[in-house]
């Protein structure tokens, strides 16, 4: 049994992380601030031996003296909001929950000389000049524009990591996570696959942005947790950066037609302006995650969408 902190742990990734720890007999500390997470997303572990939440901003350091962050094992750093409307509301908001928080967490990690995860993102390659993206590519982010709170901070975050190993030998691992849908997604979250099946099961046009030819690569919440843990327990001295995604490649388009599909829809599509900087195409190479970690997707896109659909369908009706 390992005792860990999640950061972020009541958000989407967090509380399924949370739950697959908790079920594996760890010790388990969720925190969040609750911008973007919910404690509906950990009702169900709330109570549970060897699990607690403590609700606390990754921002502001924290108090490595009290008993619940004592004698840490292992740190996943999942704060940061992840979706567009959430992380472009308050930009600065954003960057200090990455560069400040990572600084905070990895402080704490050479204090109680625990192994630290930092979820970096696909969105590290910007609009990607290289397709598809293997680590290797060091990315076309605009320093500028709107994304850039979160584009930068995460680059940045992935920066520090590296540099805390060089100099104090903390040890880390770094993923960056590719577009992932599941179960606690939040139906406004405003990412495609919660907007296009909650439109969908509302009976409302689906909206597509730009003409649906972008394109997309969908993981699976499960294969994407089983993945995170891989690398947490990976052997010492790997440190990554490794993609975990699905290389399945689909438009927005053809995403649209699917999820119209399993929910039975007769939603008509609709086609608006492209936001800035949206990426034109984005793709993982996955060949370091299969031969280090053992790991590749087992869940394609149609089953993932059922799933999740039926998820949404019980929290709509609810």
């Amino acid at each position: 049994m390992s005792k860990i902190l999640v950061t972020g742990g009541a958000g989407f990734l967090g509380s399924n992380l949370c739950a697959r720890l908790v079920r594996e007999g760890n010790e388990v500390i969720c925190a969040d601030n609750l911008f973007t997470g919910s404690l509906d997303n950990i009702r169900e572990l709330m109570g549970q031996p060897g699990f607690t939440f403590l609700e606390h901003d990754v921002a502001e350091p924290f108090d490595v003296q009290a008993d619940q962050l004592d004698q840490l094992d292992q740190i996943y750093n999942l704060a940061c909001p992840a979706s567009p409307p959430y992380y472009q509301s308050d930009p600065v908001k954003t960057a200090k929950t990455s560069v400040f928080g990572i600084i905070n967490m990895l402080e704490l990690a050479r204090r109680c000389h625990a192994r630290i995860l930092q979820a970096s993102t696909s969105e590290v390659y910007g609009d990607p000049q290289v397709h598809p993206q293997p680590e290797s590519y060091r990315g076309s982010v605009n320093p500028i524009g709107i994304r850039a709170c979160y584009d930068e901070g995460k680059r940045m975050a992935e920066t520090m990591m590296f540099d805390y190993h060089r100099m104090y030998d903390v040890d880390i691992k770094v993923i960056r996570i590719f577009n992932t849908y599941g179960p606690k997604m939040n139906p406004k979250d405003g990412r495609v696959v919660s907007n296009f099946i909650v439109q969908a099961l509302r009976g409302e046009d689906l909206t597509i942005y730009g003409d649906g030819s972008q394109t997309r690569s969908f993981c699976y919440v499960d294969d994407l947790i089983d993945g995170m843990v891989r690398m947490m327990n990976s052997a010492e001295g790997f440190c990554g950066p490794v993609n975990l995604g699905n290389p399945g490649e689909f438009t927005m388009l053809e995403l649209a037609q699917k999820v119209a599909a399993v929910t039975g829809s007769r939603s008509q599509f609709v086609f608006k302006e492209l936001p800035s900087d949206d990426p034109v195409r984005r793709k993982p190479v996955i060949e370091l995650a299969e031969k280090e970690l053992g790991w590749e997707p087992k869940v394609g896109l149609e089953e993932g969408l059922g799933k999740t659909a039926e998820y949404f369908r019980e929290l709509l009706n609810a």
